[in-house]
């Protein structure tokens, strides 16, 4: 017969074996649906393992009917109002729902970055985007079982619990009636999100209207989204809002990378749809990168390489929208490091992130006051751009500026570095893109064409890491139903060094130069760190799921026959424990495959004598 289980047997469920063979009594603690476990509880201990874990679109429905104001939590985290006060500067003025809750450094924050700096004289309608950090310690959002959602986002979509977004839609007008002579306001909404597009669209259609009306306005706004379905990964989302219904898709991490599905206004139940979201998340690549045209490679390498960079620019607007098109340059791999689309002197990391007593950290700054031009002049990275307008004619060659000649926000666009490339130049997208221009091709289709530069670029890069990080996964055979499952292999950078000479970059891409030194330089930053990790839990998950697989294959029940009722009793909660495993972690195993599983269970159990199948019919596992 074969062996009893190896595994590590978790402490309380080794105490309920030995109890169950003594005193056939089990401590009340492990009793599931008792008066200690939530509903939520019960749905995670599903056979198959699914509950949360096996996340559909009606599934989430079905979750969000639990109280009100969980739909809107799904998307956003509150909606601000933040105002102009001659006494106290910039204040919130008002939080939505009223029960939101947000720390004192929280509004602090909201305020300074919902309202341009003095020096930008942003008169009329202005929008853009902010990131901050959450406080420590915070409790988490109600909302928090929806973040089954993010396993189906691609990996750059997923959202980072540590920070938040805040989009903003500013209005500064003259008006004779204030002291000030001013009216300035905010709309700001907060959200984990980062699907930019989308929440510029919502501003776009609320906050000129809200502007007008004021509260009883804002408030049927937010009743509106929390009718919304969740963000779905997947699905064509119909959103209504004030009148309009938006109609928009969030993408997948099966989606081929570089492709948009198109969201298309295909039936005629569709006529009323007022706005089709060709994206929820994509900046326009092409205008952003404009001022800095001849340098895209250079600052793929940065972002890449998760140098620092300075975005000094006359707006938030210009500011927010370069640094995210930098963040983006690099996907599909995610930007592991932090980026601020617009950071003040106010900022609580100020200090942080300007002090000279330490190197600048790995992380992408946008601003716009003119005080940061000699506070960050000793940063090594910084691109000066001047108002983004779309060329009407052929940029001309620009050189890359010495750091020495960048004294005051006034200095000419342009990037002011002393980095030296690894790779060379490659003339043949600057000369597609300047005929763009000459033929006058809509910025749309000129993104397009960058956004596929980078993305083939990025590929032809990481491809060489792909494989040799596959080659570290155990080889099937090496996988018993009686042994943990095995380890991977110990990354090692000589070994994958070996690889590049028959295996590199140079199989998809013809752009010569030091791809080593590249490929060295990147293994030491945030983003491979990032995305190594990423990997290592993938191929975990992997190995538990063949793992499972595995024991499926066996005769359990024969099994049990040969063994002792105690060592039964241990391999039924350590088999309940790898179900609650699958469902607790998502690991990527079929639903017939844990159906399987409890069938197996359920079978050992009823061979069992009456007094131990009550036992360990009510016996949960940790």
């Amino acid at each position: 017969a074969p062996p009893a289980a190896a595994w590590s047997l978790p402490h309380e469920a080794g105490s309920a074996a030995r109890a169950a063979e003594q005193g056939r009594c089990v401590p009340s603690r492990h009793v599931t649906g008792g008066r200690g476990h939530s509903a939520m509880s019960r749905r995670e201990r599903s056979p198959d393992g699914a509950g949360v874990a096996g996340g559909d679109a009606a599934a989430a429905e079905r979750l969000l009917s639990l109280l009100p104001w969980d739909r809107f939590s799904a998307w956003l985290h509150c909606v601000c109002v933040v105002g102009f006060d001659l006494e106290l500067g910039q204040a919130v003025e008002v939080i939505y729902p009223p029960h939101s809750k947000l720390t004192d450094k929280e509004k602090t924050n909201i305020c300074y970055l919902s309202f341009p700096d003095s020096n930008s004289g942003c008169l009329g309608d202005t929008q853009f985007c902010f990131r901050f950090r959450r406080s420590s310690g915070r409790k988490v959002s109600l909302c928090c079982f929806l973040d089954h959602l993010d396993r189906d986002l691609p990996v750059y979509l997923k959202k980072d619990p540590a920070y938040y977004y805040g989009y903003v839609y500013f209005r500064q007008v003259r008006d004779k009636s204030l002291k000030r002579g001013y009216f300035q306001k905010s709309l700001v909404l907060i959200s984990k999100l980062p699907y930019v597009h989308f929440f510029r669209t919502v501003l776009k259609q609320i906050a000129p209207e809200y502007f007008e009306k004021n509260e009883a306005f804002l408030e049927a706004v937010c009743s509106d989204i929390d009718r919304w379905p969740p963000p779905v990964p997947g699905e064509v989302l119909h959103l209504p809002i004030m009148g309009v219904l938006m109609k928009l898709r969030i993408p997948t991490y099966r989606d081929k990378p570089g492709t948009t599905q198109v969201v298309q206004n295909m039936h005629q139940a569709d006529a009323q749809i007022s706005v089709a979201l060709p994206t929820v998340h994509e900046v326009d690549l092409f205008r952003c990168f404009c001022p800095v045209f001849f340098h895209i490679q250079m600052l793929w390498e940065l972002v890449l390489l998760g140098e620092p960079l300075v975005v000094m620019a006359p707006s938030p607007s210009e500011s927010s929208e370069t640094v995210l098109a930098l963040v983006s340059c690099i996907s599909p791999l995610k930007y592991c490091s932090d980026f601020r689309p617009y950071f003040t002197i106010h900022d609580s990391e100020f200090k942080e992130y300007t002090t000279r007593t330490q190197a600048p950290p790995s992380v992408i700054l946008g601003v716009t006051n003119p005080f940061f031009a000699k506070t960050l002049q000793h940063w090594p990275h910084i691109i000066r751009i001047g108002d983004i307008k779309l060329p009407g004619e052929v940029p001309k060659q620009v050189k890359v500026k010495k750091l020495k000649n960048l004294k005051t926000l006034d200095s000419k666009p342009g990037v002011y570095t002393s980095y030296r490339t690894y790779l060379n130049k490659d003339e043949e997208i600057i000369k597609q893109l300047q005929k763009g221009v000459q033929q006058k091709r809509p910025s749309e289709a000129q993104s397009v064409i960058l956004r596929r530069y980078f993305l083939e670029l990025t590929e032809s890069f990481i491809i060489p890491l792909e494989r040799y990080v596959a080659s570290l996964m155990p080889l099937q055979k090496c996988i018993s139903p009686w042994k943990s499952p095995p380890q991977l292999r110990q990354f090692s950078q000589e070994d994958f060094m070996k690889t590049l000479e028959k295996a590199g970059p140079q199989l998809t891409s013809g752009l010569k130069g030091d791809w080593i030194g590249l490929y060295r330089h990147f293994l030491r930053s945030p983003n491979f760190d990032g995305w190594f990790r990423s990997r290592q839990k993938e191929m975990t998950q992997k190995l538990e799921a063949l793992h499972l697989e595995a024991l499926c294959n066996e005769n359990l029940v024969f099994w049990s026959q040969k063994h002792t009722e105690v060592e039964t009793v241990d391999l039924v909660l350590k088999l309940k424990n790898k179900l609650l495993q699958a469902g607790r972690e998502h690991l990527p195993v079929k639903t017939d495959t844990l159906k399987k599983l409890q069938t197996h269970i359920d079978d050992i159990i009823l061979a069992l004598p009456d007094d131990l199948q009550d036992i360990l019919l009510k016996t949960g596992t940790t």
